[in-house]
């Protein structure tokens, strides 16, 4: 992916606004103008516009003009939003006397790249071009990690967005200040770690920032098994890929019954739960603090519980323990696979397990119940009780081992059962 040249213009056809309106001192800042220069597409638009003054009258009137949504983000700081059906546009008032201080102040030298559309002019004083060439992270000042201690964290996450390096002294002085990660609120962290956690190449990432010390403040007990399952992980994902068709892979890796707006991916919770503690209390007590859902705390928890049910040495296991498993795990049951696989847990037992949750109709993974509750109350002539779902539980598992094909079966294999149990 080659940079454009220095000498580009994006065109003002990408606002979705007329330029008239835009201010002549104003500047295009931030990703929107390295992506440009990297000729990376964008489907949705964020804008940042850095201005000298009347920031807040220019978003508003912009979006009066286009009846577009408007919010003022910050008061004091003079940052207000405009939003339009293809993306969002910040407005925010220049940091110093000239678009050269703002730049200063920002983050990395790719970061720091301001764009005229009026005069069609890029202003570069960090050589974030040179940079961009050569795809490299490269910090603009000490002071400006040591402002926002989150900008030690981001480096690793857009480098892996963009496939770039870390330059050696940016990096070595990531390394002196990361004790600086305690100031971070524990949101913004995990929000760094789940892109991360979601990158092709995020596993790769985790092993350098655990080696420059930003990780075991999050995750105390870090060590080499947790990256190598990491790694372990990816491979799982490329065994499937290999052996599954493409259909199944994607079914495989959807998240079934649940808002994926309000969790994490299939894929982000099973490296997640590579790097927490294999200890369940220091584990959920690790998810806590980065502020993970309970939907995410309760899919790792659940994984890290059954796992040891399919130690290496195992060679049989039978279908009862099959269907409590696929019971107990339910739509988690890949994260379990995947975690299991990479940790090389009797790779053919969990491959037939997955053949069988792929299969809608495998009674083991789906069971589709002969009889309810109710039925076994009607017939039974018995009570609601915790023995009601024991009478129900072993008819699933009759049903499974091909005792029972019908609710007539069934209803007779409970009353024998429970003749059975009663005579104990």
């Amino acid at each position: 992916m080659k940079p454009l040249r220095s000498s580009f213009h994006l065109s003002p056809n990408i606002l979705p606004f007329d330029l008239a309106l835009l201010p002549p001192t104003a500047y295009l800042v931030g990703g929107m103008v390295r992506d440009a220069l990297l000729n990376r597409k964008r489907d949705y638009l964020d804008l940042d516009f850095a201005l000298p003054n009347l920031v807040i009258e220019t978003a508003k009137k912009i979006a009066n003009k286009y009846h577009a949504g408007f919010v003022v983000l910050d008061d004091k700081r003079n940052i207000a939003r405009v939003v339009f059906e293809q993306g969002t546009v910040d407005f925010a008032q220049q940091e110093g006397d000239s678009i050269e201080k703002d730049l200063s102040r920002r983050d990395f030298t790719i970061n720091a790249i301001a764009y005229n559309f009026h005069k069609q002019k890029l202003i570069d004083p960090f050589h974030g071009l040179k940079d961009l060439q050569i795809k490299t992270m490269r910090m603009i000042s000490v002071k400006n990690l040591q402002d926002d201690p989150l900008r030690l964290l981001r480096v690793y996450r857009q480098a892996a967005q963009l496939n770039f390096t870390i330059e050696t002294q940016t990096r070595q002085t990531i390394v002196e200040l990361s004790s600086l990660i305690n100031q971070i609120a524990a949101e913004r962290v995990q929000s760094e770690f789940n892109y991360l956690l979601g990158n092709e190449g995020g596993s790769n990432w985790f092993i350098q920032i655990e080696q420059d010390g930003l990780l075991k403040p999050w995750f105390s007990g870090t060590n080499n098994n947790n990256l190598q399952l990491l790694q372990g992980v990816d491979h799982s994902v490329k065994l499937l890929q290999n052996r599954l068709t493409k259909e199944d892979f994607n079914d495989f890796f959807s998240l079934r019954g649940e808002d994926t707006v309000y969790s994490s991916s299939l894929l982000q919770r099973a490296r997640l739960t590579c790097l927490v503690s294999n200890d369940a209390k220091i584990a959920k007590e690790e998810l806590i603090n980065l502020k993970y859902s309970n939907q995410d705390i309760k899919a790792v928890l659940k994984v890290l519980s059954n796992l040891p049910s399919l130690e290496k040495d195992k060679q049989n296991i039978s279908l009862r323990e099959i269907y409590f498993l696929f019971l107990e795990l339910g739509n988690i049951f890949p994260i379990f696979a995947l975690v299991a696989l990479g940790k090389n847990i009797n790779n053919d037992l969990i491959l037939k397990l997955i053949s069988h949750y792929l299969d809608p109709q495998d009674k083991l993974a789906h069971p589709i119940p002969l009889i309810t509750g109710h039925d076994l109350i009607n017939y039974l002539k018995i009570k609601p009780s915790p023995q009601l779902g024991q009478l129900l539980t072993e008819v699933s598992i009759a049903q499974i081992e091909g005792k029972i094909e019908n609710k007539a079966e069934a209803l007779e294999f409970a009353r024998d059962y429970l003749v059975n149990l009663n005579s104990i």
